[in-house]
């Protein structure tokens, strides 16, 4: 595959430059005890992940999204008898997530580095605007982008949409990020390139099987600093 035509590379933000589902999950963890009186953590969680698939469409990605789904699971698990005491604690586990440092992945400023000037770099992640635009300012990478796009979705349209505004045919386009169904699959679709660099953690709902994608644009690394070899 020729990558001569790339002229625009994306990364995703959360678990692509900096670690982010780690601290979901420790989260999780902390709602499970909150409520262990109620249902097994099992049974809680699989509530959980029900509500915020159904939540989706209308909250959207992101901290505030998940806090809304924990509250919602609690009021459904508990019968409604959930006591604003938990309720608080819920609120809590939101306000620590918001709090968190931004850890940069082994890498990501390498490769920044390599790109930077020879293409122009992008930012295409999901959730929350406040919360990606604080995190961006923290991590110190922000000289390096030429445009930072938050999107509501990372469907095909999504991506279509960021491609006409910054005036590049999709054949010029490469996004590179951790998760098969959001980074990868929409921009094959539609021409581009992509490259999966898989983290240790992924949420339920982004698992797919890399075998169903079957195109000479789409690239897998271990590693994020593994992903200057395609540029060699």
């Amino acid at each position: 595959m020729n990558l001569n035509t790339i002229d625009i590379i994306a990364f995703d933000a959360d678990d692509t430059l900096w670690e982010n589902e780690n601290f979901f999950r420790e989260a999780e963890r902390e709602f499970c005890r909150i409520l262990h009186e109620y249902k097994p953590d099992e049974e809680l969680m699989s509530n959980l992940f029900q509500v915020e698939v159904q939540n989706m469409e209308i909250y959207g990605y992101g901290i505030k999204a998940f806090v809304l789904s924990l509250i919602e699971t609690a009021l459904l698990i508990s019968d409604q008898k959930v006591t604003p005491k938990q309720i608080d604690k819920i609120l809590q586990i939101g306000k620590t997530l918001l709090n968190k440092e931004v850890n940069l992945l082994p890498g990501v400023k390498v490769v920044l580095n390599e790109l930077h000037g020879k293409y122009r770099l992008v930012v295409a992640t999901k959730g929350d605007l406040l919360d990606q635009e604080r995190k961006l300012k923290k991590s110190g990478l922000l000289k390096y982008f030429h445009h930072i796009e938050v999107m509501t979705h990372k469907k095909e349209e999504n991506y279509l949409e960021l491609l006409n505004h910054l005036d590049i045919p999709a054949n010029h386009f490469m996004m590179i990020g951790n998760s098969l169904k959001s980074d990868v699959l929409p921009v094959i679709n539609l021409g581009g390139s992509a490259v999966h660099v898989p983290y240790h953690t992924t949420w339920a709902y982004e698992h797919m099987n890399p075998e169903d994608i079957k195109s000479d644009r789409f690239f897998e690394k271990n590693s994020i600093v593994e992903v200057l070899e395609l540029f060699q």
